[in-house]
This record gives structure tokens, C-alpha cells and sequence, in this order.
């Protein structure tokens, strides 16, 4: 099954609100076992990248600071706080 099936299957599956629910809450769990995956491979100093939701721009730079769901991340346009799913450690 494939991302385009999955989404056409919720959108028009015809679920409950406890179905849905708990789509959700599985959704909510795998992004939090990727947070704590890509946070335990950051360390300050390290590049990472990661890909801008407002402008779908793709952004490279280091680590600064890590925090507990966040890290701030420090490119040549700026500092940036993001959160560590949307994180891709290039090298450490």
C-alpha cells in the first residue's frame, strides 16, 4: 500500500471518530519515536537539514542547542528552532 492509497482510504473510508482517533494517536507515536531517533543522533556542532513547512525550502546548517522536542539550528539566513522529526543528520 502506498502514501496515495493510505490517504485516499482515510479520507473516503467511511470511519468512526474512535477509527479515526485512533489513526491519529498511531500517527502522533511514530512521530515521536522519529523525534527521539534523530535526537539521540544530534550533537551540538553536528550539520543537519531539514525542509521549511511555510516555504518548502530546503535549509542546511549546524546545531547550536538542543532542547527536549526542539534544537536550534543556526544557517546562513538565520537561527531556526526546529522541531528534531523534521531533522536529517548529514554528519555528526
Amino acid at each position: 500500500m502506498n502514501i496515495a492509497q493510505i490517504n485516499s482510504a482515510i479520507m473516503h473510508g467511511g470511519f468512526t471518530n474512535d477509527q479515526l482517533d485512533s489513526i491519529l494517536s498511531a500517527i502522533k507515536f511514530a512521530r515521536e519515536q522519529i523525534r527521539k531517533e534523530v535526537r539521540r543522533e544530534l550533537r551540538i556542532g553536528c550539520t543537519v537539514s531539514f525542509v521549511s513547512n511555510r516555504t518548502g525550502q530546503k535549509y542546511s546548517g549546524r546545531v547550536d542547542s538542543i532542547k527536549i522536542k526542539n534544537a536550534i539550528v543556526v544557517t546562513p539566513l538565520g537561527r531556526y528552532r526546529v522541531p528534531c522529526n523534521m531533522l536529517t543528520v548529514e554528519s555528526v
